[in-house]
């Protein structure tokens, strides 16, 4: 329901201000960026040309195209409690980027290497209106990406305590499903999803259960009825997804859809707020200089 199907019209103007370009060797994309054209026109260029053909958007002076510094977000927008059929839900919208979570609460058998600590699982559907690469199986292994990657973040003991989800050790526990639903890509997705899992993770309401271990070593569980005996869940360790997009030689956070297509490389950093790295992922075929990464994560 929250899916979107745009259609563009792109006026002629538009492609004979791009033919000129072309004729007089200008930069495409600052063409278009100053005469206030279509966004998506940058994307087609770029796609069409090739990043190399179109100067990076990012200056030497710490400046980026659309005048944020390299290390800047966007505004975004977030909601909480939007899926009334869901434990905890949030919807985030970073520019064009729009994220909907929902989490759905089982009661599960803890890992036996993990008796004292509860599950988590998580799921990426991507839509396909969200964007054209998602056709086909790009959506597909892109979810498994992030939702690998999200695993990696949270299981690490410096994150999310999953203690506090065993109901009886070695016995029971709650297992959270928390599904990720990519409505429109804008860039930056892995920062986004990491932003609304914990939003919704925030929202999420678990019943309040008693439980106790009888003969013969059946597990009695008591579920409380009143739909308002339940506890929230603490998420002031669970950690953040950052990615670090390089182009050129600098790196910038929070980027845009056309940064993305002028980068060859990325580093996705899960970090919780004391500052501690629970993950590095990279993307892309590109590589780092040590002392960038370095630099870069101070």
């Amino acid at each position: 329901g929250y899916g979107s199907n745009r259609s563009h019209v792109w006026p002629l103007a538009i492609f004979e201000t791009a033919y000129e370009a072309l004729s007089q060797r200008r930069n495409i994309a600052d063409m278009l960026v100053s005469e206030q054209r279509v966004p998506q026109m940058v994307s087609m260029f770029i796609s069409h040309f090739g990043a190399t053909s179109i100067r990076p958007p990012v200056s030497n002076d710490d400046f980026r195209s659309d005048g944020r510094s390299r290390m800047e977000y966007r505004p975004m927008e977030l909601e909480t409690n939007v899926v009334s059929h869901a434990s905890g839900s949030a919807r985030l919208r970073l520019a064009n980027t729009d994220i909907l979570v929902g989490v759905k609460t089982e009661i599960d058998v803890p890992f036996p290497e993990r008796p004292n600590k509860g599950k988590l699982e998580f799921f990426v559907d991507c839509s396909a209106n969200a964007t054209p690469s998602f056709e086909g199986r790009g959506g597909e292994e892109l979810g498994t990406e992030i939702s690998s990657d999200l695993s990696r973040a949270y299981q690490s003991s410096l994150a999310f305590d999953l203690t506090s989800l065993c109901i009886l050790p070695a016995q029971q526990c709650w297992k959270l499903y928390i599904d990720i639903l990519i409505l429109e890509c804008g860039g930056n997705l892995f920062d986004a999803v990491s932003l609304a899992v914990k939003a919704a993770l925030h929202n999420t309401h678990i019943p309040q259960v008693k439980a106790a271990l009888m003969d013969g070593g059946q597990v009695d569980i008591h579920l409380s009825d009143d739909p308002f005996d339940c506890w929230r869940i603490d998420v002031s360790t669970a950690p953040l997804l950052v990615t670090l997009c390089k182009i050129g030689e600098h790196c910038v956070v929070d980027p845009t859809a056309e940064e993305e297509l002028c980068s060859n490389a990325s580093v996705v950093v899960g970090v919780t707020p004391d500052g501690n790295i629970t993950s590095v992922f990279k993307t892309g075929a590109g590589s780092f200089h040590p002392q960038t990464l370095v630099d870069t994560f101070q």
